[in-house]
């Protein structure tokens, strides 16, 4: 599979273009936007189990998003029920993109602790996640809380970022171009890094869209989620798409 290498500006170009294709259906985006809201609000509510369930569905999902994207954009009709198109079709390798995410993350999670013990010491991090950390007085008390804080974030950051990039793109690997579940989150993870700087104005300018969305009450999600994955339907044609 080639694996294109673009210009930082395409990030901008991304975030326009899926706009474009948002506006074509606005009303009904919205209303898959709602739809996934409720469906999502109600899995992450499940006590124990939510966040789990919400972290390994979330491909299944992405698929239903995407598979939208892709009626709208050859000119057919956008449905409402495309979003649940994963339950219907490759649902195991959508799956177990979100099994092996989530694994990642629980492994990120261990690790994290650990380079808070390593560094902050076993007291602070138990002092930490027990709620009895003796609040410092002096530079020396302060200063294992302070290196198990920054090694704990260093860590999660070198970390997360590629599981991110491996699953971010392993949703329309699998369904548009029929790959297993490791192999599109290493396709992915490849083409996120190939394209870095793209992806930095990209997440940058995502980032402030998000603050904006959510101050009206988050209203403003029923307009980022839909325009956001049809971003990333723009942005799998040009990095990986035959005929893009």
């Amino acid at each position: 599979m080639q694996i294109r290498s673009l210009e930082t500006g395409r990030g901008w170009g991304w975030i326009t273009e899926g706009f474009d294709l948002f506006r074509r259906s606005a009303l009904l985006w919205i209303a898959i936007a709602l739809l996934y809201t409720v469906v999502t609000s109600a899995i992450s509510m499940i006590p124990l189990l939510g966040t789990a369930a919400l972290t390994i569905i979330q491909p299944v999902l992405g698929a239903g998003f995407l598979v939208a994207c892709r009626e709208l954009a050859n000119g057919r009709e956008l449905r409402i029920d495309q979003l649940f198109e994963g339950f219907r079709n490759k649902t195991q390798p959508l799956l177990t993109v979100g099994l092996l995410t989530f694994a990642g993350y629980v492994a990120i999670m261990m690790l994290v602790g650990g380079a808070f013990m390593l560094f902050g010491g076993v007291e602070a991090a138990s002092g930490v996640f027990t709620g009895n950390y003796p609040e410092p007085h002096t530079r020396e008390e302060a200063m294992p809380l302070a290196l198990g804080v920054l090694a704990s974030v260093l860590v999660g950051l070198a970390l997360a970022v590629p599981l991110a990039m491996a699953s971010w793109f392993a949703p329309a690997l699998v369904w548009f171009d029929n790959l297993p579940a490791f192999d599109a989150m290493k396709q992915s993870l490849q083409g996120c890094w190939k394209n870095v700087l793209p992806f930095m104005l990209y997440g940058l300018i995502l980032g402030v869209l998000l603050i904006v969305a959510v101050l009206p009450f988050g209203l403003g999600l029923l307009v980022l989620i839909p325009a956001a994955v049809c971003s990333v339907y723009v942005s799998y044609l040009d990095i990986f798409a035959d005929t893009p």
